[in-house]
């Protein structure tokens, strides 16, 4: 179980911005970070997550123009990649899509990178500002603008968004619930952990599926572990194996 979170300025130019936050979280500002527990670090870089216990890994931020999201960026994402193949990109069809479990982004990113428009849902209010701050960051650069031109992230519920008059229907639903942990080994990064041990584990995600099937014009596709079972029990109508994922794809009447 993770520790409650603190919010945390780096700097006096991290002060006002953090306050704001904290406040908009309903969770503490403090000056100094505590010895133990977890914080959100705001500062010149933006907003990063930070394990106080485990001081020498690094801070999970969201960051789309640096790394391994900026590295794949340009040098140009591939319309046969797994997802983009799970959601039907061809020729010139580019479908809309409701990335309903929109966590840090990367997916989202990807297929906007690849000329879709998307709506990102996250209802996790920690997940949602690292992704709002990630996406203000790389709408400052220009190459990066029109990319996050087509990112419209949405804080709240899914299912609450789907069963709205706001929602569009949109040409494909995307689902991503978080996975079962299988043990550390099954992590591929040490600052995911935080994000796993942060969200948990998605038990509404069968009722999400009937939802987004409901919506979607074309199709939903689910991300799932290579060996685990499909969502809800439902076979898909065809699905896209990786090496450790798979994509099923739920035709609608669309489709």
């Amino acid at each position: 179980m993770l520790s409650p979170i603190v919010v945390v300025p780096e700097g006096a130019d991290g002060l006002d911005p953090a306050r704001q936050l904290a406040h908009r979280l309903n969770i503490p500002c403090v000056d100094q970070p505590p010895a133990h527990g977890l914080l959100l670090l705001v500062g010149r870089d933006g907003l990063a997550l930070h394990d106080a216990d485990a001081p020498r890994e690094q801070p999970l931020r969201v960051d789309f123009e640096s790394g391994s999201m900026g590295y794949r960026q340009r040098a140009g994402f591939r319309r046969d990649e797994l997802l983009a193949r799970a959601v039907g990109i061809k020729g010139g069809y580019l479908p809309s899509i409701l990335d309903a479990t929109a966590g840090l982004g990367r997916d989202a990113f990807m297929l906007a990178s690849l000329g879709c428009e998307l709506t990102l849902c996250e209802r996790h209010p920690v997940v949602f500002a690292l992704l709002e701050d990630g996406l203000c960051r790389a709408g400052q650069v220009p190459a990066l603008a029109p990319v996050i031109g087509r990112m419209h992230l949405v804080a709240g519920d899914a299912a609450a968004y789907l069963d709205s008059a706001a929602a569009l229907a949109p040409d494909v639903v995307v689902l991503d619930p978080m996975f079962p942990e299988r043990g550390k080994s099954a992590l591929v990064k040490k600052p995911m952990r935080l994000f796993h041990g942060l969200v948990g584990m998605d038990p509404d995600a069968d009722g999400l599926l009937e939802r987004a099937m409901a919506k979607a014009r074309r199709r939903v596709v689910v991300k799932r572990p290579l060996h685990a079972p499909a969502l809800g029990g439902l076979a898909p109508s065809l699905s896209y194996k990786g090496k450790a994922v798979r994509f099923d794809v739920y035709l609608t009447c669309g489709g």
